[in-house]
């Protein structure tokens, strides 16, 4: 494993094995275990319990073995966002936890290593797949694992608003893709002349789109969109929010939107948001602000939350904080459930406490610290199983990750790019990603 300082390692000494906390996306269905992966499995859950007595002898009897067989060819990577126990787990094999932009880089920085696994969503695997070199192959624990922003931003949704727009506004039109979409929404930014953003740097992107005079469709997240555009002190009357996906899909026009707001506007706003961060509200900040604690979220919050919090940032932003506290500082933190479990646990080794922002022990207040549902596909039986079967030479296809794939997260089934449309969408895709890269390492 590269020793990059931005990887971090949330649990560094032991590994405690936690219960599932509440999940808020209960309109995502739970995963079920597809055939390859159910001996796992059933292994797994006919364990006497979960703690690592029980989990660790488990889990080594197939992750060595595959350690052993690819050696330092092989890179096992895993996203902040991650149940606790993949992150930890993932940690003590060598492997890498870290942010999504650090997360994207790792192929290309590492031409070594031609195995790639990656416990997180399907997106963030597939990044690794745009920038990767064709002698790397990367797979991904879980293929169903998603994000709810993600799948509210799917080109069949995407495209004919962007027709629209273009017809209208022509090469005006610049889309700028948050990370937290597919290679075929990243290849319509990059043919548009656009880049791809992460939450810690979109406000260095959207300034650079500024600079080209553009009207910027900025997707999927709309509140990303509004804190950034607030960060960077543009006129907030002067961004225009299209329809909600989740109840118009693609079923709208410019029309319906009002093309006077439109062509005043400088920035449009995808509609769709993430259920995790949007729980978030001043009444929580201003409550913990009362008890002495700092207040820190995410900037996939309302924008309400951002203003009052005492900080804002991304995910390496916020596990930073809590690595630099001093000790006896007390942290609230606004953003997914597991990150914060994760924090806790690691700030107590420094004498920080850390809370979940919505758990507030009064009435009148939600008490449920967000998990991401989707992301928690990912799981020990995924982990050992993908590991033992790519030794064994019968990896699941579904879980090699090519550029412009799409997996419906409900039922699995996967839409694969002929060889010539899959070149196509990497280069348009690499293209957002290059000008990304440029503008944050400037």
């Amino acid at each position: 494993m590269p020793s990059d300082p931005s990887f971090a390692s949330p649990s560094p000494s032991g590994i405690t094995l936690a219960p599932q906390i509440p999940i808020c996306q209960s309109d995502i269905p739970l995963d079920w275990y597809s055939q390859e992966f159910k001996p796992y499995a059933e292994e797994y859950l006919a364990l006497p319990d979960r703690t690592p007595e029980s989990v660790l002898p488990w889990l080594d009897s197939y992750v060595q073995p595959a350690l052993e067989h690819f050696g330092d060819s092989l890179l096992l990577l895993a996203h902040y966002y991650m149940g606790g126990e993949i992150v930890k787990l993932v940690e003590r094999y060598g492997g890498g936890v870290s942010d999504s932009y650090v997360l994207a880089l790792q192929a290309r920085q590492n031409p070594e290593k031609k195995i790639i696994v990656e416990s997180a969503v399907h997106f963030m695997a597939e990044t690794v797949a745009l920038l990767a070199h064709d002698d790397q192959k990367v797979y991904v624990t879980n293929p169903k694992a998603g994000c709810t922003m993600e799948m509210l931003a799917k080109d069949h949704m995407v495209l004919p608003a962007v027709d629209q727009l273009q017809e209208r506004y022509g090469d005006d039109l610049m889309v700028i893709a948050y990370m937290n979409t597919s290679g075929r929404i990243k290849a319509i930014a990059g043919s548009t002349g656009g880049a791809v953003c992460t939450s810690s740097n979109a406000h260095k992107v959207v300034a650079w789109a500024r600079k080209q005079n553009k009207k910027i469709l900025f997707v999927p997240d709309q509140h990303l969109g509004r804190n950034t555009a607030w960060k960077l002190g543009m006129d907030l009357e002067r961004l225009v929010t299209l329809p909600d996906p989740k109840s118009r899909g693609a079923s709208w026009t410019l029309e319906e939107v009002g093309l006077e707001a439109l062509d005043r506007a400088e920035m449009l706003l995808w509609g769709s948001s993430c259920g995790v961060h949007t729980i978030f509200s001043e009444k929580q900040i201003q409550w913990w602000q009362a008890q002495g604690w700092q207040t820190l979220v995410h900037p996939e919050s309302r924008l309400e939350a951002v203003q009052a919090a005492d900080g804002v940032g991304s995910t390496k932003y916020l596990w930073n904080a809590v690595l630099n506290a001093p000790k006896g500082a007390k942290i609230a933190i606004g953003t997914e459930g597991h990150f914060v479990r994760n924090a806790r646990i690691e700030g107590a080794k420094r004498g920080v406490e850390v809370q979940h922002l919505a758990e507030i022990p009064e009435p009148g207040f939600s008490h449920a610290g967000c998990g991401c549902a989707t992301m928690s596909r990912n799981d020990p039986p995924h982990l050992a199983g993908l590991l033992d079967l790519l030794r064994r030479g019968e990896a699941p296809n579904l879980c090699r990750v090519l550029a412009g794939d799409v997996v419906d997260e409900g039922t699995g089934f996967r839409d694969r790019l002929s060889e010539a449309e899959r070149n196509q969408l990497t280069h348009d895709a690499r293209l957002s990603l290059e000008r990304m890269i440029e503008i944050t390492e400037a």
